[in-house]
């Protein structure tokens, strides 16, 4: 029988306390810096989808500026795809709230990387790791982040596209969608970068990726007709944007009710 004070296990004597041996957020239910906030139960103001996909030397990911309130279409000029470093770039979907939290524990690890100054930054594939372990134990915490993460960048020279769910479950693809994308953008990706013969070179994954956001904005009522692409390749990472879908509604015109 153990006193009242010791709350765990022999196993753990002198150990690491259980579920933290990663560095794990705000993993202590009596974190002092978590005291005065709650917790989201459930997502309220969101962002839609994000559409991510390689190209022969690099990746792009694509979101638009919109985070809506409900249905309302609240804030129309909020980024969502963001540089982290020059190997290293992430798209967001779902609850922007929790986003904001994690994103203030990647910005310190890169803060941390340039005060070290010993040539070492955060990788696409370590972020992507990291990412999985957070979302995970939070998730096993009953209080997930209500987001999903589309991490990209180049690897070693290789590009890498990642994908984490608000429930910890991560895969890697050459290809990537989250909300309404998967069913609008995604065929339409596969189509140019799997069924089509010869490499996607920067120019048509621009393209390309032009089309997806277009397609997206007539077709998902909570899309916007303005969007930011954040793009690595071999010569860095950079966000552009806004860019303006080329809208045209003349089709509307022979459109009838019954």
């Amino acid at each position: 029988m153990f006193g009242t004070n010791d709350i765990y296990s022999p196993l753990w004597h002198n150990g690491p306390k259980p579920g933290a041996f990663y560095d794990f957020p705000a993993s202590s239910t009596t974190d002092a810096s978590d005291a005065g906030f709650k917790r989201t139960s459930q997502p309220i103001t969101t962002g839609s989808s994000v559409i991510a996909f390689k190209y022969d030397s690099g990746v792009i990911i694509g979101a638009d500026t919109l985070v809506s309130y409900g249905k309302l279409l609240r804030y129309r000029d909020v980024d969502r795809v963001f540089k982290i470093n020059d190997h290293t770039i992430i798209g967001v979907g779902g609850e922007y709230a929790d986003f904001q939290f994690i994103k203030k524990h990647i910005d310190q690890k890169v803060t941390e990387d340039y005060c070290y100054d010993d040539k070492m930054e955060l990788k696409p594939k370590s972020l992507f790791n990291w990412l999985t372990r957070v979302l995970y134990n939070k998730r096993c915490r009953f209080e997930p982040l209500w987001i999903d993460v589309v991490i990209g960048g180049m690897q070693d020279g290789v590009p890498f596209l990642g994908h984490v769910d608000y429930r910890g479950r991560a895969y890697e693809d050459a290809s990537i969608a989250t909300g309404y994308g998967k069913h609008l953008a995604l065929p339409l990706i596969r189509e140019k970068t799997e069924h089509q013969t010869g490499p996607l070179n920067a120019e048509r994954a621009l393209d390309l990726s032009k089309r997806c956001m277009e397609v997206m904005y007539y077709r998902d009522c909570q899309g916007y007709s303005q969007y930011k692409l954040a793009i690595c390749d071999g010569q860095g990472a950079k966000v552009d944007g806004p860019i303006s879908v080329s809208e045209n509604w003349d089709f509307a015109l022979n459109v009838k009710g019954c």
